[in-house]
Protein backbone atom coordinates (compact mmCIF):
# COMPACT_ATOMS: atom_id res chain seq x y z
CA UNK A 1 0.00 0.00 0.00
CA UNK A 2 1.05 3.53 -0.91
CA UNK A 3 0.22 6.80 1.40
CA UNK A 4 0.13 9.63 -1.36
CA UNK A 5 0.57 12.96 0.82
CA UNK A 6 -0.33 16.35 -0.38
CA UNK A 7 2.23 18.45 -1.99
CA UNK A 8 1.97 21.08 0.78
CA UNK A 9 1.46 18.40 3.76
CA UNK A 10 3.94 19.54 6.85
CA UNK A 11 6.35 17.17 8.20
CA UNK A 12 4.29 17.00 11.70
CA UNK A 13 1.75 15.49 9.14
CA UNK A 14 3.84 13.23 7.42
CA UNK A 15 5.45 12.13 10.90
CA UNK A 16 1.88 11.61 12.63
CA UNK A 17 1.13 9.09 9.73
CA UNK A 18 4.44 7.64 9.75
CA UNK A 19 3.70 6.73 13.77
CA UNK A 20 0.07 5.91 12.86
CA UNK A 21 1.31 3.43 10.57
CA UNK A 22 3.99 1.71 13.13
CA UNK A 23 1.53 1.65 16.11
CA UNK A 24 -0.49 -0.53 13.68
CA UNK A 25 1.94 -3.17 13.16
CA UNK A 26 3.21 -2.26 10.01
CA UNK A 27 6.42 -0.69 8.70
CA UNK A 28 6.44 3.20 7.58
CA UNK A 29 9.02 4.16 4.37
CA UNK A 30 8.78 7.91 3.76
CA UNK A 31 9.82 8.67 -0.03
CA UNK A 32 10.47 12.14 -0.63
CA UNK A 33 9.49 13.36 -4.11
CA UNK A 34 10.08 15.94 -5.98
CA UNK A 35 6.43 17.27 -5.96
CA UNK A 36 5.10 15.06 -3.26
CA UNK A 37 5.77 12.35 -0.18
CA UNK A 38 4.82 9.17 -0.61
CA UNK A 39 4.86 6.33 2.18
CA UNK A 40 5.03 2.95 1.43
CA UNK A 41 3.85 0.57 4.08
CA UNK A 42 5.17 -2.74 4.50
CA UNK A 43 4.43 -5.96 6.71
CA UNK A 44 1.72 -7.91 7.82
CA UNK A 45 0.09 -9.30 10.74
CA UNK A 46 -1.03 -5.13 11.59
CA UNK A 47 -3.82 -5.19 13.59
CA UNK A 48 -5.94 -2.81 11.98
CA UNK A 49 -6.68 -2.44 8.13
CA UNK A 50 -4.14 0.76 7.02
CA UNK A 51 -6.28 2.31 4.78
CA UNK A 52 -8.25 3.75 7.74
CA UNK A 53 -4.90 7.13 7.69
CA UNK A 54 -6.79 8.18 4.01
CA UNK A 55 -8.27 10.67 6.84
CA UNK A 56 -5.59 12.34 8.40
CA UNK A 57 -4.36 15.47 7.58
CA UNK A 58 -2.62 16.10 4.59
CA UNK A 59 -2.85 12.76 3.44
CA UNK A 60 -4.06 13.25 -0.81
CA UNK A 61 -5.09 9.17 -0.89
CA UNK A 62 -3.91 5.80 -0.39
CA UNK A 63 -3.34 3.29 -3.55
CA UNK A 64 -2.96 -0.21 -3.20
CA UNK A 65 0.13 -1.49 -4.80
CA UNK A 66 -0.07 -4.11 -7.73
CA UNK A 67 3.39 -5.77 -7.79
CA UNK A 68 5.00 -7.28 -5.11
CA UNK A 69 7.67 -4.73 -4.96
CA UNK A 70 6.45 -1.96 -3.32
CA UNK A 71 9.06 0.40 -2.68
CA UNK A 72 11.08 0.20 -5.90
CA UNK A 73 8.10 0.37 -8.02
CA UNK A 74 7.59 3.78 -9.73
CA UNK A 75 3.98 3.58 -7.99
CA UNK A 76 6.08 4.97 -4.84
CA UNK A 77 7.61 6.99 -6.49
CA UNK A 78 6.97 8.70 -10.25
CA UNK A 79 10.44 10.81 -10.24
CA UNK A 80 13.69 9.27 -11.20
CA UNK A 81 16.31 8.15 -7.81
CA UNK A 82 19.28 9.75 -7.58
CA UNK A 83 22.26 7.89 -5.75
CA UNK A 84 24.98 9.79 -4.41
CA UNK A 85 28.50 7.76 -4.09
CA UNK A 86 31.35 9.46 -2.26
CA UNK A 87 29.96 12.80 -3.78
CA UNK A 88 28.91 11.41 -7.02
CA UNK A 89 25.87 11.34 -8.07
CA UNK A 90 24.17 8.03 -10.34
CA UNK A 91 21.04 8.38 -12.00
CA UNK A 92 18.92 11.36 -13.31
CA UNK A 93 20.52 12.74 -16.64
CA UNK A 94 24.25 12.38 -15.68
CA UNK A 95 26.01 9.19 -16.74
CA UNK A 96 28.67 7.47 -14.68
CA UNK A 97 31.32 5.45 -16.11
CA UNK A 98 32.98 2.92 -12.87
CA UNK A 99 36.44 1.60 -14.23
CA UNK A 100 38.98 -0.47 -11.97
CA UNK A 101 40.21 -4.17 -11.89
CA UNK A 102 38.26 -7.08 -11.71
CA UNK A 103 40.80 -8.01 -8.56
CA UNK A 104 42.94 -6.09 -6.37
CA UNK A 105 46.71 -7.13 -6.71
CA UNK A 106 48.66 -4.64 -5.09
CA UNK A 107 49.12 -1.05 -4.32
CA UNK A 108 50.98 -0.56 -7.49
CA UNK A 109 48.64 -1.70 -9.85
CA UNK A 110 45.80 -0.17 -8.26
CA UNK A 111 47.49 3.10 -8.25
CA UNK A 112 48.51 2.74 -11.84
CA UNK A 113 45.26 2.16 -12.69
CA UNK A 114 43.10 4.81 -10.52
CA UNK A 115 46.02 7.51 -12.33
CA UNK A 116 44.72 6.29 -15.79
CA UNK A 117 40.58 5.82 -14.95
CA UNK A 118 41.02 9.15 -13.39
CA UNK A 119 43.11 10.72 -16.57
CA UNK A 120 40.07 9.66 -18.70
CA UNK A 121 37.74 11.20 -17.03
CA UNK A 122 36.06 8.19 -15.02
CA UNK A 123 34.48 9.08 -11.60
CA UNK A 124 33.97 6.10 -9.92
CA UNK A 125 37.00 3.30 -9.08
CA UNK A 126 35.87 -0.89 -8.61
CA UNK A 127 38.19 -3.30 -7.27
CA UNK A 128 37.53 -7.04 -5.69
CA UNK A 129 38.95 -7.18 -2.36
CA UNK A 130 36.84 -10.52 -2.22
CA UNK A 131 36.47 -12.63 -5.02
CA UNK A 132 33.52 -15.55 -5.50
CA UNK A 133 35.23 -17.63 -8.01
CA UNK A 134 33.72 -20.76 -9.48
CA UNK A 135 36.79 -22.71 -9.22
CA UNK A 136 37.56 -22.76 -5.10
CA UNK A 137 41.76 -22.77 -6.42
CA UNK A 138 41.27 -19.30 -8.82
CA UNK A 139 42.32 -16.33 -6.99
CA UNK A 140 39.92 -15.54 -3.92
CA UNK A 141 41.56 -11.42 -3.25
CA UNK A 142 42.77 -9.87 -0.06
CA UNK A 143 40.09 -9.15 1.67
CA UNK A 144 41.19 -6.46 3.98
CA UNK A 145 44.19 -5.55 2.92
CA UNK A 146 42.90 -4.92 -0.39
CA UNK A 147 40.26 -2.80 1.32
CA UNK A 148 43.04 -0.88 2.78
CA UNK A 149 44.43 -0.62 -0.30
CA UNK A 150 41.51 0.84 -2.79
CA UNK A 151 40.82 3.48 0.79
CA UNK A 152 44.23 4.92 0.12
CA UNK A 153 44.09 4.93 -3.63
CA UNK A 154 40.75 6.76 -3.40
CA UNK A 155 42.49 8.93 -1.17
CA UNK A 156 45.39 9.88 -3.43
CA UNK A 157 42.92 10.57 -6.77
CA UNK A 158 39.47 11.36 -5.46
CA UNK A 159 38.00 8.20 -6.40
CA UNK A 160 34.87 6.96 -4.97
CA UNK A 161 35.47 2.80 -4.61
CA UNK A 162 33.04 0.65 -5.09
CA UNK A 163 33.85 -3.52 -4.05
CA UNK A 164 31.52 -6.30 -3.28
CA UNK A 165 30.86 -8.00 -0.12
CA UNK A 166 29.83 -11.56 -0.06
CA UNK A 167 28.91 -12.41 3.47
CA UNK A 168 27.76 -10.47 7.01
CA UNK A 169 31.74 -10.53 7.82
CA UNK A 170 32.74 -8.47 4.76
CA UNK A 171 29.43 -6.52 4.51
CA UNK A 172 31.03 -4.90 8.02
CA UNK A 173 34.64 -4.21 6.35
CA UNK A 174 33.54 -2.66 3.22
CA UNK A 175 30.90 -0.54 4.81
CA UNK A 176 33.79 0.77 6.67
CA UNK A 177 36.30 1.17 3.85
CA UNK A 178 34.23 1.88 0.54
CA UNK A 179 31.81 4.14 -0.55
CA UNK A 180 29.39 1.82 -2.11
CA UNK A 181 28.31 -1.53 -1.11
CA UNK A 182 28.19 -4.28 -4.20
CA UNK A 183 26.04 -7.58 -4.00
CA UNK A 184 27.17 -9.99 -6.72
CA UNK A 185 25.60 -11.90 -9.62
CA UNK A 186 25.59 -15.06 -7.13
CA UNK A 187 24.35 -13.62 -4.29
CA UNK A 188 21.61 -11.55 -5.39
CA UNK A 189 19.45 -13.74 -3.82
CA UNK A 190 21.31 -14.29 -0.63
CA UNK A 191 18.34 -13.20 1.06
CA UNK A 192 20.18 -12.89 4.70
CA UNK A 193 22.93 -10.46 2.84
CA UNK A 194 20.23 -8.54 1.22
CA UNK A 195 18.81 -7.62 4.57
CA UNK A 196 22.65 -6.71 6.18
CA UNK A 197 22.72 -3.93 3.52
CA UNK A 198 19.66 -3.08 3.82
CA UNK A 199 21.28 -2.27 7.29
CA UNK A 200 24.01 -0.49 6.42
CA UNK A 201 24.42 3.18 5.62
CA UNK A 202 25.95 2.92 2.64
CA UNK A 203 24.51 2.69 -1.07
CA UNK A 204 24.47 -0.43 -2.48
CA UNK A 205 25.10 -1.73 -6.29
CA UNK A 206 22.97 -4.85 -6.66
CA UNK A 207 23.73 -7.01 -9.75
CA UNK A 208 21.46 -9.33 -11.39
CA UNK A 209 21.55 -12.86 -11.10
CA UNK A 210 22.59 -15.47 -14.11
CA UNK A 211 19.77 -16.82 -14.54
CA UNK A 212 17.61 -13.73 -12.59
CA UNK A 213 13.90 -12.62 -13.93
CA UNK A 214 13.29 -8.45 -14.20
CA UNK A 215 10.61 -9.24 -11.28
CA UNK A 216 13.62 -11.50 -9.30
CA UNK A 217 15.67 -8.36 -9.46
CA UNK A 218 13.50 -5.85 -8.14
CA UNK A 219 11.98 -7.90 -5.44
CA UNK A 220 15.86 -8.38 -4.37
CA UNK A 221 16.39 -4.12 -4.07
CA UNK A 222 13.23 -4.35 -2.20
CA UNK A 223 14.54 -6.46 0.22
CA UNK A 224 17.38 -3.99 0.55
CA UNK A 225 14.43 -1.22 0.77
CA UNK A 226 12.67 -2.80 3.15
CA UNK A 227 15.26 -2.47 5.87
CA UNK A 228 15.75 0.97 5.25
CA UNK A 229 18.37 1.67 2.97
CA UNK A 230 16.98 3.66 -0.24
CA UNK A 231 20.74 4.25 -2.00
CA UNK A 232 19.85 0.91 -4.16
CA UNK A 233 21.29 0.90 -8.06
CA UNK A 234 20.63 -1.97 -9.82
CA UNK A 235 23.57 -3.61 -12.21
CA UNK A 236 22.77 -5.69 -15.40
CA UNK A 237 25.89 -8.03 -16.14
CA UNK A 238 24.63 -10.65 -18.50
CA UNK A 239 22.52 -13.66 -17.99
CA UNK A 240 23.26 -17.43 -18.77
CA UNK A 241 21.99 -18.83 -21.88
CA UNK A 242 22.98 -21.43 -25.15
CA UNK A 243 24.87 -18.54 -27.10
CA UNK A 244 28.78 -19.75 -27.13
CA UNK A 245 30.14 -16.68 -28.35
CA UNK A 246 30.36 -14.59 -25.72
CA UNK A 247 30.57 -15.64 -21.93
CA UNK A 248 27.24 -14.40 -21.30
CA UNK A 249 24.53 -12.88 -23.38
CA UNK A 250 24.14 -8.96 -22.16
CA UNK A 251 20.47 -8.12 -22.09
CA UNK A 252 20.06 -4.89 -22.95
CA UNK A 253 16.30 -4.78 -22.77
CA UNK A 254 16.13 -4.87 -19.26
CA UNK A 255 17.20 -1.77 -19.00
CA UNK A 256 14.19 0.24 -20.70
CA UNK A 257 11.56 -2.32 -19.01
CA UNK A 258 13.23 -1.28 -15.79
CA UNK A 259 13.09 2.13 -16.01
CA UNK A 260 9.36 1.89 -17.15
CA UNK A 261 8.67 -0.20 -14.00
CA UNK A 262 11.42 0.86 -11.59
CA UNK A 263 12.54 4.75 -10.24
CA UNK A 264 15.73 3.30 -9.39
CA UNK A 265 18.89 3.78 -11.46
CA UNK A 266 20.44 0.71 -13.39
CA UNK A 267 24.00 0.62 -14.75
CA UNK A 268 25.40 -2.06 -17.04
CA UNK A 269 28.44 -4.40 -17.03
CA UNK A 270 29.51 -5.30 -20.24
CA UNK A 271 32.80 -6.62 -18.87
CA UNK A 272 31.03 -9.90 -17.07
CA UNK A 273 28.39 -9.24 -19.92
CA UNK A 274 30.35 -10.31 -23.04
CA UNK A 275 33.99 -11.20 -21.23
CA UNK A 276 35.70 -10.69 -23.89
CA UNK A 277 37.73 -7.07 -24.49
CA UNK A 278 36.92 -6.77 -28.40
CA UNK A 279 32.80 -6.66 -27.35
CA UNK A 280 33.12 -4.26 -24.46
CA UNK A 281 33.34 -1.08 -26.12
CA UNK A 282 30.25 -1.72 -28.65
CA UNK A 283 28.03 -2.79 -25.79
CA UNK A 284 28.93 -0.12 -23.67
CA UNK A 285 27.60 2.06 -26.51
CA UNK A 286 24.65 0.08 -26.90
CA UNK A 287 24.21 0.66 -22.75
CA UNK A 288 24.04 4.10 -22.95
CA UNK A 289 21.89 4.71 -26.38
CA UNK A 290 19.11 2.21 -24.63
CA UNK A 291 18.95 4.74 -21.46
CA UNK A 292 21.61 3.15 -19.27
CA UNK A 293 22.55 5.58 -16.88
CA UNK A 294 26.03 4.12 -16.03
CA UNK A 295 28.57 1.81 -16.86
CA UNK A 296 30.92 -0.65 -14.51
CA UNK A 297 34.45 -1.54 -16.67
CA UNK A 298 37.44 -3.53 -15.96
CA UNK A 299 40.55 -2.19 -16.70
CA UNK A 300 43.78 -3.66 -16.04
CA UNK A 301 47.36 -1.92 -17.60
CA UNK A 302 48.46 -5.44 -17.69
CA UNK A 303 45.73 -7.85 -18.68
CA UNK A 304 47.45 -10.76 -19.33
CA UNK A 305 49.23 -10.95 -16.00
CA UNK A 306 45.92 -10.42 -13.58
CA UNK A 307 45.02 -12.77 -11.38
CA UNK A 308 41.06 -12.60 -12.41
CA UNK A 309 39.32 -11.69 -15.64
CA UNK A 310 42.22 -10.58 -18.28
CA UNK A 311 40.67 -11.42 -21.40
CA UNK A 312 38.02 -8.83 -20.25
CA UNK A 313 39.64 -5.86 -18.79
CA UNK A 314 40.02 -3.31 -20.85
CA UNK A 315 43.63 -1.43 -21.42
CA UNK A 316 43.83 2.16 -20.00
CA UNK A 317 43.21 3.39 -23.63
CA UNK A 318 40.38 1.36 -24.63
CA UNK A 319 39.24 2.89 -21.45
CA UNK A 320 39.74 6.57 -22.28
CA UNK A 321 37.93 6.02 -25.80
CA UNK A 322 35.37 4.42 -24.08
CA UNK A 323 34.81 7.70 -22.34
CA UNK A 324 34.61 9.54 -24.98
CA UNK A 325 32.59 7.86 -27.38
CA UNK A 326 30.03 7.41 -24.57
CA UNK A 327 29.82 10.90 -23.66
CA UNK A 328 29.05 11.70 -27.71
CA UNK A 329 25.93 9.37 -27.23
CA UNK A 330 24.71 10.75 -23.75
CA UNK A 331 25.11 14.39 -25.85
CA UNK A 332 22.67 12.99 -28.38
CA UNK A 333 20.05 12.07 -25.88
CA UNK A 334 20.56 14.85 -24.34
CA UNK A 335 22.82 14.05 -21.36
CA UNK A 336 26.15 14.36 -20.17
CA UNK A 337 28.50 12.59 -18.30
CA UNK A 338 28.56 13.17 -14.84
CA UNK A 339 31.91 15.33 -13.70
CA UNK A 340 34.42 13.28 -11.88
CA UNK A 341 35.45 14.84 -8.23
CA UNK A 342 37.72 17.71 -8.37
CA UNK A 343 41.65 16.61 -7.17
CA UNK A 344 42.09 17.94 -3.76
Amino acid sequence: MLVVMEAAARPEQIEAVVRHIERMGFRAHPIPGAFRTAIGVTGHGGKADPTIIENFPGVKEVIPVSHAYKLVSREAKPDDTIVTVGGVDVGGNGIVVIGGPCAVESLDQTRIVAERIKEAGGQLMRGGAYKPRTSPYSFQGLGEEALEILARVREEFDLPVVTEAIDHESLQLVEKYADCIQIGARNMQNFSLLKSAGRARKPVLLKRGMAATLEELLLSAEYIMAEGNYEVMLCERGVRTFADHTRNTLDLSIVPAIKRTSHLPILVDPSHGTGKRNKVLPMSRAAIACGADGLIIEVHHKPEEALSDGPQALLPEAFAQLIREVDAIAQVLGRSLQPALAAS
